[in-house]
């Protein structure tokens, strides 16, 4: 069958970024046919067309890791799934088409009642979330969560997560403009990151032991949120938003700036200290299908809200909606849909 998919040819620029029609095959055994009705965007996907992402191809393929649809066929061996389900899923990148062949694994049905935007802006969302805190950061009971891009898709369901276990969660935005969610998502007390972002934390604090900081953010922010955590403190980096461009080409000499004075940390501080950082990237855990299902059914019992969807483009234009989500300014998940 035909689809129409966006293309990478090579990585390092937006515009290497081309819609092509191209064949697509039948399923295999294992696999089911998904016609794509939405995609959601993810940092990951504009860090791997700008050639940032270590994980990603290089060359030729189609970027993206989330998606809904509903099921046009499928192989001999799928049996939990039927033609016409709507499902969600990931995918270890080609999420950026009309159509698509995956392991039926990798998805899940579409809840009842939730639109196709919505499918498509939760799991790389609550299975990050939900990873940095439980996981890693070993959240337990009242404590006190600082949240940095506590506005996106990630920091929303974080701080949704936190609050199951009666955290004090303290969210961090860029912008004065997206107060309002921060307020109605629940956050505790809320920091618009200026040069001023220590003093303003210790305040936010006032008195409180800091116990868990997720970041995606890097730099000098992280390392201040790193120095007021508390004994026995954590740090979860999953992201570093201080590299991403703002123009379709990656800045190179603001990489390796960034680069050269971005935080590091020694053992024998982390010792002295007794402060842990640990670093994640999801898409190391996509081989790990049994461990990703285990965790969205500990995801599920949470009995978490709806995934809150800030923008929706069109498939024709997904180009203009990676460069809007690339601008930072965005709030909730920024989808593309296809119907």
């Amino acid at each position: 069958m035909k689809r129409r998919s966006y293309r990478l040819i090579k990585v390092g620029s937006l515009n290497n970024l081309n819609l092509v029609t191209e064949e697509l095959g039948s399923p295999g055994e294992n696999e089911v046919t998904i016609e794509i009705k939405a995609i959601g965007l993810n940092f990951a996907d504009v860090f791997t067309i700008a050639g940032l992402y270590k994980a990603s191809p290089k060359e030729n393929f189609i970027p993206g890791l989330e998606f809904s649809g509903v099921i046009i066929d499928k192989g001999k061996n799928v049996k939990d799934f039927d033609i016409n389900d709507k499902v969600m899923g990931s995918v270890k990148f080609g999420s950026y088409t009309t159509h698509l062949n995956l392991d039926h694994r990798y998805i899940v049905k579409l809840p009842g009642g939730w639109k196709y935007e919505e499918g498509a802006s939760f799991i790389v969302q609550a299975l990050t979330a939900y990873y940095a805190l439980v996981k890693l950061g070993n959240i337990t009971p009242n404590q006190t969560v600082l949240i940095h891009s506590a506005a996106g898709g990630v920091g929303i369901y974080a701080n949704r997560i936190a609050k199951k276990y009666s955290a004090f969660t303290i969210g961090t935005i860029g912008s004065a403009s997206k107060m309002e969610l921060l307020k109605t998502e629940g956050y505790d007390e809320i920091i618009i990151r200026d040069g001023k972002f220590k003093k303003a934390l210790r305040e936010k604090l006032n008195g409180k032991g800091l116990d868990l900081v997720l970041d995606a953010i890097g730099g000098k922010v992280q390392k201040e949120s790193f120095e007021l955590l508390t004994t026995t403190g954590r740090m979860v980096a999953y992201g570093l938003s201080q590299f991403n461009s703002h123009s379709a080409s990656p800045n190179y000499f603001k990489l390796a700036l960034n680069f050269i004075t971005m935080p590091r940390y020694q053992t024998l501080t982390l010792i002295e200290s007794n402060k842990s950082i640990l670093g994640f990237n999801l898409i190391w855990l996509y081989e790990r299908v049994d461990q990703l299902r285990k965790m969205l059914e500990e995801i599920e019992k949470l009995n978490l809200q709806k995934p809150y969807v800030g923008k929706v483009y069109e498939f024709e234009n997904l180009i203009d909606a990676v460069k809007l989500f690339q601008s930072g300014g965005t709030m909730g998940k920024v989808v593309v849909r296809n119907y």
